[in-house]
């Protein structure tokens, strides 16, 4: 499909953490912006954040995105979609609160597309790193070329008693998959190609509406309870991250350039490790400043760590 640089983007999840810095950075760009909410009161607080935009910024409701025909509305009239609704936490006991809104929601909207989105150009899905790697102790070199097939097989087998981040990267698997497997079948018929975003974990400043810390986006609530509860993990040393504001405009980018089409793009500013946040945390005189030291940060935790994940601007 042709390079898109103007017109009406569709925005799935708009009051989500990276979901928000997409509407702002899309509307930066020049775009129009129709952003889809769960309720007319999630929607408010973009109303006032993007009222600056005029009629550029307009809200829609999709109470519940598992539902058959949930986006055939919001497709109508749109050049582009940008399909970031999809659940990530750690509290799902049964693996259905994941799997279902991430693999029905990302095909749902993709049928919306080919039914009612007659002027749709090209979908972008968000997906995540958790679709790349899995849970398994073997050393291994990823990249696009790689998915998560053990995570999804392990909560096959244990279903409810499978870890937490087990079930949320299955579900990432899934839902990219299915979206993958959705444009090959229909690739005759529909006038859109898709364009998948992989990020690691997501850092950077909150735009959306938070009013306590349980408000927060996944990564950034781990780090706050890491930081200040007594006994909570971080985790083992450290992963990849991107900034918000970086991802948010990949996202205007697989819209603008035409080779990212039928692509799978790793987005990735490198390692990092939990004790680096807490040192910016020190010399920035934050009030979540800690004595806690986390996992020595060191060049040999680093090469274990910097996955080679290519950045946007390598495919672009």
């Amino acid at each position: 499909m042709p390079a898109i640089s103007t017109g009406k983007v569709l925005v799935s999840g708009a009051n989500g953490y990276i979901a928000v810095w997409v509407v702002r950075t899309l509307l930066e760009h020049g775009f129009s912006v129709r952003g889809a909410v769960r309720s007319a009161d999630k929607g408010k607080h973009l109303d006032k954040l993007f009222a600056p935009y005029g009629d550029r910024f307009e809200r829609i409701t999709v109470p519940d995105i598992t539902q058959d025909g949930a986006f055939d509305e919001a497709v109508k009239g749109v050049d582009a979609i940008e399909h970031t609704a999809s659940p990530f936490h750690m509290k799902a006991d049964d693996p259905a609160e994941l799997l279902d809104p991430a693999v029905k929601g990302t095909v749902g909207i993709l049928e919306s597309a080919r039914k009612f989105g007659t002027s749709v150009k090209r979908v972008v899905v968000t997906s995540s790193t958790a679709a790349v790697i899995n849970s398994s102790p073997e050393p291994q070199v990823l990249s696009e070329l790689n998915w998560n097939d053990h995570d999804v097989k392990e909560v096959e087998e244990k279903g409810r008693a499978a870890a937490p981040g087990v079930k949320y990267r299955a579900s990432k698997s899934l839902a990219e998959r299915a979206a993958w497997d959705f444009a090959k079948k229909y690739q005759g018929e529909i006038g859109w190609d898709l364009s998948v975003l992989n990020p690691p974990w997501v850092f950077g400043p909150t735009i959306h509406e938070v009013s306590t810390p349980d408000g927060l986006n996944a990564s950034a609530h781990l780090m706050y309870e890491a930081l200040t509860k007594p006994g909570v993990a971080a985790g083992a040393g450290g992963a990849c991250w991107v900034d918000v504001r970086d991802l948010a405009l990949a996202h205007v980018r697989a819209l603008q350039k035409e080779a990212a089409g039928a692509e799978r793009i790793i987005v990735s500013a490198g390692p990092f490790s939990w004790q680096d946040w807490r040192e910016w945390f020190i010399l920035l005189n934050s009030p979540f400043r800690t004595r806690r030291l986390f996992t020595p940060r060191d060049e040999a935790f680093r090469a274990l760590v910097y996955f080679p994940f290519p950045s946007i601007e390598t495919v672009y």
